[in-house]
């Protein structure tokens, strides 16, 4: 599987950036990262037909979590990630650019908690986590074709809904 040249950690970059914008000012969290950055690997696989970065997304409690993002930001706990002062996204190819700001766009709006609920109610997480309780360890990667073929439905439905 194919990837662009991008890491995980540069959309995780790229949005905490865009959070502490002047024009935005949105917290961000760690949990909220990871699910944008989520987002952002299951867009560009839809839209690009290829994965943004080849990080691999684990399925763990709290929704899907990129492990060298998590690592990065783990310090802040659940507090406010504060801005880097590195604009990443203008070296970011620019259908990374697009999908990136196409995701905060949709997402940006929402706290952790509401990702949470909502990466937990769709297939490609529940798929990864079958079996697992809700509250335990897990560490299987989101198969990210099924994820993309969810993904691709859902944005078909939506066109044609």
């Amino acid at each position: 599987m194919k990837s662009t040249n991008v890491s995980a950690l540069d959309v995780a970059r790229a949005f905490v950036h865009i959070a502490n914008s002047d024009q935005v000012k949105r917290p961000i969290t760690n949990k909220k990262l990871q699910k944008l950055v989520y987002y952002s690997q299951v867009w560009h696989y839809v839209n690009f037909d290829e994965p943004l970065f080849s990080d691999k997304i684990e399925a763990w409690v709290h929704g899907p979590v990129v492990r060298s993002v998590y690592n990065a930001y783990k310090h802040y706990q659940f507090g406010t990630i504060p801005s880097s002062e590195i604009d990443v996204i203008k070296n970011l190819p620019s259908n990374a650019q697009r999908i990136i700001n196409a995701v905060w766009g949709v997402y940006g709006k929402y706290d952790a908690d509401y990702l949470e609920v909502l990466t937990h109610s769709e297939r490609p997480w529940q798929d990864a986590r079958d079996g697992v309780a809700d509250s335990e360890r897990c560490t299987t990667a989101i198969n990210m074709k099924s994820a993309k073929a969810f993904y691709k439905e859902r944005q078909s439905a939506r066109k044609n809904g």
